[in-house]
């Protein structure tokens, strides 16, 4: 059990998870809680929020909450400053916060382009900024973004998001350039996930046509659960990638093999 504590152990760190009211972000945050971490929910629900909260303080984990909105630039400081107010500074952000408009090419305005663009790109990048002087600091940190199919795949009705989420696996390139230095123990990484039925796609499992070919399009044969993401996301919050930097692993079924 050693080797595995020393590679996978994150007892004692703290994260900062974005879209942690519900679907992957809440999972995600469930799961590094239920792998010792203390975990700060971000989102702009303060219900669902209290009640991910209340969820890790069941397993006597340690959470709280912050409402915000990420798209708010001028709201993020306050929300770092704050975040370091229950725990300590947070050294592992998940940048978990999306939004799909589903819009057709000729319905997206600018303001609708905005808002998904601001959401799934722009907030990851300033959230992190702000972070990482505490987290050099420390000498450790991690960094895990959320990707999508989209970033190599177009899908209908999605350009603005497919845009954004393209510019992810980018993006997390160019963190991890920024700040993956040697002796700053800091590593920028992703999470392309599949299909997986949350907020974003639950348009799609009503229509049960729709969700069998999905999963027919995946070499595993079936689309994913929640708990799919589990691996991965302690993998890549842990020490056990301190040697990987800058990756998109796509947790798709094999979807993008095929």
């Amino acid at each position: 059990m050693r080797i595995i504590n020393q590679l996978f152990g994150i007892e004692g760190r703290v994260a900062l998870v974005t879209g942690a009211s519900s679907g992957i972000g809440r999972a995600i945050a469930f799961c590094l809680a239920e792998a010792g971490a203390a975990v700060i929910h971000v989102a702009r629900k303060e219900k669902q929020l209290q009640e991910a909260t209340e969820d890790v303080e069941k397993i006597n984990g340690k959470a709280a909450y912050l409402c915000c909105d990420v798209s708010d630039m001028d709201a993020l400081a306050e929300t770092v400053e704050k975040s370091a107010s229950f725990f300590g500074a947070p050294d592992i952000l998940v940048n978990a916060a999306g939004i799909n408009l589903r819009q057709s090419w000729d319905n997206i305005s600018a303001d609708s382009w905005d808002k998904q663009i601001d959401i799934n790109l722009k907030a990851p990048f300033f959230l992190a900024q702000h972070l990482i002087p505490g987290m050099r600091e420390k000498g450790w940190g991690k960094i895990i973004n959320i990707a999508s199919l989209q970033s190599e795949r177009a899908f209908p009705n999605s350009i603005p998001y497919g845009a954004s989420k393209g510019g992810m696996m980018q993006l997390t390139r160019a963190m991890a350039e920024a700040w993956s230095a040697a002796q700053s123990g800091i590593t920028c990484n992703a999470i392309a996930p599949g299909f997986f039925k949350t907020g974003l796609t639950s348009v799609l499992y009503d229509k049960e046509e729709v969700i069998d070919a999905l999963a027919r399009q995946t070499i595993i044969g079936r689309n994913g659960e929640l708990a799919d993401l589990k691996g991965t996301t302690i993998f890549l919050a842990s020490p056990a990638s301190d040697y990987i930097t800058g990756q998109t692993i796509f947790v798709d079924g094999g979807w993008t093999a095929k």
